[in-house]
């Protein structure tokens, strides 16, 4: 599979996309923690074929939230688009600035993408783009 690059543009283009993701990443990531405790207070309780049920249930439902999960970050990562944080929102875009490849950085809450850091450098690596 051939690398996809962005331009600024085609990446702040994506980032209604992205935005709408990431919400549901973190609602599905809520929802999986809620049911967990709900699932570990549950096998605490004195076993019975009640109990037998609602947990294989809960199980099942911790399950296809991480599939789904999975799906999503899946699509975004065909897209090109690298996941890098669901807790923060955080989001790199592969481009090329003055004959390097760097990362796009976006961060939930900023507007728009204005900073890119090296490949191995992260976030902390984090420049204004000029």
């Amino acid at each position: 599979m051939e690398k996809k690059y962005f331009t600024l543009d085609e990446a702040n283009q994506m980032l209604p996309y992205v935005q709408t993701e990431l919400a549901l990443l973190q609602e599905i990531k809520r929802n999986f923690y809620r049911t967990y405790y709900e699932l570990q207070q549950l096998k605490k309780r004195q076993p019975s074929a009640e109990t037998d049920d609602e947990i294989f249930k809960l199980e099942c439902r911790l399950d296809f939230m991480e599939m789904e999960m999975q799906q999503h970050i899946n699509q975004m990562l065909a897209k090109g688009i690298q996941v890098k944080d669901i807790d923060i929102g955080l989001f790199d875009f592969p481009a090329v600035l003055n004959g390097d490849e760097v990362l796009l950085c976006w961060r939930q809450g900023e507007s728009s993408i204005t900073h890119y850091h090296g490949v191995s450098e992260g976030f902390a690596g984090r420049k204004r783009i000029p």
